[in-house]
């Protein structure tokens, strides 16, 4: 499994970061996410630099991508350029997005009407693109996920361990990154989060 995580300049760093710690527990079994980017360098919303893993054309060759958010992620969801350069393939790579990331795939038209996540910032941005927005912290139709809230990363990695290793490989990468005496609620509230999007089969994926 080589994984995308899409890191856009002003980006917020719990979304990139969380989500490439987490899914690369799963190292063992082969997976890779790398930080990829449509410039060398970008910069967080915090002010941290930091150098790209993989070009924006990594996007069309990964098995997963994700796309995470940050405060510059309305002005590329509006460069026509920029979008052109995206190549997702729904039907055999898991995608999904996280916040704002939920615009750029209504833009892309991989949402449409179907119900979505994102932050309350970008909500009436997102939903000014026709996306149905919903109070919850993820959901997934096949293999499009989107979640809303930083910490809502965890979510999305659990979600792509589960639909593409299992579901107990999920539940031991949360329980890794869950705080000291609390594992067991964190790995309940992740799988409670993602177990009614996981009907779609491994073998089908």
């Amino acid at each position: 499994m080589q994984i995308a995580i899409l890191t856009l300049d002003g980006f917020n760093e719990l979304d990139s970061f969380i989500a490439a710690g987490i899914l690369n527990r799963m190292k063992g079994q082969g997976w890779q996410a790398h930080i990829t980017c449509p410039e060398p360098e970008v910069t967080s919303m915090a002010g941290v630099t930091i150098q790209r893993q993989k070009p924006l054309e990594f996007l069309a060759e990964a098995d997963a991508v994700l796309v995470g958010s940050g405060v510059r992620t309305r002005d590329y969801a509006a460069d026509a350029v920029f979008l052109a350069r995206i190549r997702l393939d729904p039907s055999r790579q898991l995608i999904g997005a996280q916040c704002s990331g939920t615009l750029l795939l209504a833009r892309l038209g991989l949402i449409g009407d179907l119900p979505a996540c994102t932050d309350l910032t970008t909500k009436p941005w997102v939903m000014e693109a026709g996306v149905n927005v919903v109070d919850r912290p993820f959901v997934a139709h096949g293999n499009v996920a989107t979640a809303g809230g930083c910490l809502a990363s965890q979510y999305l990695a659990a979600w792509m361990i589960a639909r593409r290793a299992s579901p107990q490989d999920a539940e031991e990468a949360i329980r890794y990154v869950a705080p000291v005496g609390e594992k067991a609620e964190y790995v309940e509230r992740a799988m409670a989060a993602v177990n009614p999007f996981l009907t779609v089969t491994n073998a089908a994926a």
